[in-house]
């Protein structure tokens, strides 16, 4: 919710300076319309998890779609990792897809970006 409200206010000001500097309708209108759709878009995390036929954490770990996703929102590879296997391993989480999404949002809440 944070996020979109800052990408709104980010595409208002990013919009503004741009509206001073076009004279013609036409391209003025598309002009805001791909700021704002730039600006405002933000890739959907997949939480995808690998658990295998157990109840347990045995082999379970990330699979692709979740580590690139997190990398597409703006982490590092290598931090990307370490949340998506920090989801994924988590024993509490098992059969509980709910808790996967909250746990996942939480973390990308607190977890700051590079």
């Amino acid at each position: 919710m944070r996020t979109a409200i800052m990408a709104v206010a980010a595409a208002i000001a990013l919009a503004a300076p741009a509206s001073a500097h076009q004279t013609h309708a036409h391209s003025h209108t598309h002009g805001h319309q791909a700021v704002a759709q730039e600006v405002v878009q933000t890739p959907t995390v997949v939480v995808s998890c690998f658990r295998g036929p157990w109840d347990k954490v045995i082999w379970d770990h990330p699979q692709a779609p979740f580590t690139d996703s997190l990398v597409a929102y703006g982490y590092s590879f290598e931090r990307a990792n370490a949340i998506a296997q920090r989801v994924c391993r988590d024993a509490t989480l098992v059969g509980r897809p709910e808790a996967l999404r909250a746990t996942t949002m939480q973390i990308l809440r607190t977890a700051p970006r590079n």
